[in-house]
């Protein structure tokens, strides 16, 4: 199945192409990308395995983590009860998105008018001097997608070349659940088909709403390293202890936890972070295989988001692989 792409407007639920996958203990739904009905039409994230639900023993780990969405949103916002995202926010599951810098590839050098790549997106149109994660950009050239669906996996593959930035590549995407397990792996294969050295950052954004249940007291985060962080989060609302990271109140109305999570070293088996949830009795646990090099944790009323960070830089010719690995798993729930 070859789809091609273009940003636009979406459109009913029920009419966006999907895929569902199984291994016999996962049930996960899949968006696919299509240029007139696809689910996402943002230029922030990349459009390859946006995983819709993911179900696992009565438990389920995504969703719509807003109640609305609106293009003249800038990144979200809080409008009575609704939370309203931007067309570049509208996502969920455990999407993921490729920066270079503060920027995208070959942004800073392009000029105003000139093109620009988000790798898993296209070549966009670049509009004003200062890159905006939150704006919706022209896209000027979407490439090609192809999609194979098996079974209990989906395999994404974008192909990219722009003549005018010198930027090409391939990137394959394999959203996979293992068999027997209640384990899914993001494998990632990224090759350098350009003139330019491909130098950039990807991060997953991993918008968990397990159960739907508010963000609170009954939720843990934990990492193998003791963390520091330069801008810790208010006394009231959460707190650092060692290497986990605790809420004291439910995030309610107008809150947002925004805390970079840092502490960690140059091995890859400290790119792991643990969260659950004590009330249902549910975790997951997301482990990549690359070193980190940034690692944040963001969340308001209905969703966590822990987002790890690994960098990369491809010369022309070259290859990048990289996995991430998600399990989930169940426990007898802490006594109210």
């Amino acid at each position: 199945m070859i789809l091609g792409l273009a940003a636009g407007a979406g459109s009913p639920a029920a009419d966006h192409p999907q895929a569902e996958i199984s291994n016999g203990e996962l049930r996960a739904e899949i968006y696919l990308p299509d240029s007139r009905l696809g689910f996402y039409q943002g230029t922030r994230f990349d459009w390859a395995g946006i995983v819709s639900s993911l179900e696992y023993k009565g438990h389920n780990y995504y969703g719509q983590w807003y109640t609305r969405s609106d293009p003249k949103v800038h990144d979200f916002a809080f409008e009575g009860d609704d939370i309203v995202t931007s067309t570049c926010c509208t996502i969920q599951g455990p999407v993921e998105e490729f920066k270079s810098g503060d920027s995208a590839l070959g942004f800073d050098e392009a000029p105003v008018g000139g093109t620009f790549i988000k790798i898993g997106v296209g070549v966009l149109r670049k509009e004003g001097e200062k890159y905006d994660v939150f704006k919706q950009y022209e896209v000027v050239n979407p490439g090609k997608w192809t999609v194979k669906k098996l079974g209990d996996s989906v395999e994404f593959t974008h192909e990219l070349t722009d003549a005018a930035t010198g930027y090409g590549y391939v990137y394959r995407k394999t959203v996979r659940l293992v068999p027997g397990k209640p384990e899914m792996v993001l494998e990632h294969h990224l090759k350098n088909t350009g003139r330019h050295a491909i130098q950039s950052s990807v991060y997953g954004h991993n918008f968990l709403m397990l159960d739907r249940q508010t963000i609170g007291p009954d939720f843990t985060v934990t990492v193998p390293f003791q963390i520091q962080s330069p801008q810790p989060p208010k006394q009231d609302v959460a707190e650092i202890r060692g290497n986990k990271f605790i809420y004291l109140k439910k995030l309610a109305d107008r809150d947002v936890v925004y805390v970079p999570l840092l502490g960690f070293g140059d091995n890859p088996k400290e790119n792991e972070v643990r969260i659950e949830n004590h009330g249902v009795g549910a975790g997951m646990v997301i482990r990549g295989n690359r070193p980190l090099t940034n690692m944040a944790l963001w969340s308001i009323r209905s969703v966590l988001a822990v987002e790890p960070f690994i960098s990369m830089v491809i010369e022309p010719g070259r290859e990048f692989d990289w996995d991430v690995t998600y399990d989930y798993y169940t426990f007898t729930p802490a006594p109210r």
